[in-house]
């Protein structure tokens, strides 16, 4: 009763936080930092959704951006001007082409088209283990990166998308974070969740307990992707134009850094990990864009903070290997 009653205030401890930075970031009435918190937010909402599956399974995912690069574009094509649609996308059914559907219920069907091609290709994908299960994730990636890029008259293929309605604001994607928040805790505290992480910590024991280790996979794996797909959908609203480029390698790397430097097992390291990450990001994107000191401007090497994210992950992987929060579930 404890345990549980510490894992609830750990929760409310987020949503806490997720809230408070809503509040800073709409009384300091800057843009450019706005924006930033914005992107920080739906990035939130992606990790969450990584480490939903990462975080109780114990397998490494490299291809969870696909299924954000999935429901970006899904979101396109349900909301982009109806005008524009011929043009840029006229492979795209008669239904959609000529309609548009408002912004939630295009982001949950976003969301669910990630699902549902998650429930596919988890059905053989969750039947492996360790290095097996991370490679076929990666494939996964790179499939989708080709498909998109070359279905031009669905996606555009190397092409930007445009005219897609900027409607993703700070307190929106709060809005966001905090369901995302909730799904990932409801899902560690059922009874789905404890079996999955059963086999994580010992496989055979699980098998032997009478735990479906597949199948406990396969629905982590669903509402993962599911909960990315939501992550992508937002990212389209937010950027307002797509690229398939975006939705790749160097995504993929950020993402599981912040995963990785707050704690893959924990969903409070998760959440501090994104935060920890986007505030070095941040500073490191003005330094290089220049400062002024005494009156000259000075401004870091380009590609800096690239370099400095890998030395960070570094640095966490040799002296706590497991994350900022040490495998902490909660934040007490």
């Amino acid at each position: 009763m404890l345990t549980q009653l510490k894992h609830y205030l750990s929760l409310l401890g987020l949503i806490v936080l997720v809230l408070l930075v809503g509040v800073l970031t709409s009384s300091v009435h800057d843009s450019q930092f706005d924006q930033s918190v914005v992107e920080f937010l739906i990035r939130m909402v992606v990790v969450i959704g990584i480490y939903l599956f990462v975080g109780n399974s114990g397998i490494t995912s490299f291809g969870h951006i696909g299924f954000m690069a999935i429901g970006a574009y899904a979101s396109a094509w349900q909301t982009c001007c109806p005008s524009l649609k011929p043009m840029t996308m006229p492979g795209l059914p008669d239904f959609l082409l000529r309609n548009s559907v408002p912004f939630v219920p295009s982001v949950v069907m976003s969301g669910l088209l990630a699902a549902a091609v998650a429930l596919v290709v988890g059905m053989f994908m969750m039947r492996l283990s360790g290095i097996a299960a991370s490679t076929a994730t990666f494939a996964f990636l790179i499939i989708v990166n080709v498909v998109y890029s070359n279905w031009r008259e669905v996606t555009g293929g190397t092409s930007s998308i445009v005219g897609i309605p900027i409607e993703v604001d700070v307190w929106t994607a709060v809005v966001w974070v905090v369901i995302a928040l909730i799904g990932a805790h409801a899902f560690e505290n059922s009874r789905y969740g404890l079996s999955l992480r059963a086999s994580r910590d010992d496989e055979v024991a699980a098998k032997a307990a009478g735990v479906n280790v597949v199948a406990q996979r396969l629905v982590a794996f669903v509402g993962s992707a599911f909960i990315v797909g939501i992550g992508g959908a937002l990212y389209s609203h937010f950027l307002g134009v797509l690229t398939t480029d975006t939705f790749y390698l160097d995504l993929t790397f950020i993402t599981l850094a912040m995963l990785v430097i707050g704690g893959v097992g924990s969903l409070a390291g998760a959440t501090v990990g994104v935060l920890t990450i986007s505030i070095l990001i941040d500073i490191l994107r003005r330094l290089e864009a220049g400062v002024s000191v005494g009156g000259t401007m000075v401004s870091l090497p380009s590609g800096l903070e690239e370099i400095l994210l890998g030395v960070a992950m570094l640095l966490i992987l040799v002296y706590r290997p497991k994350g900022l929060f040490g495998g902490r579930t909660t934040l007490t």
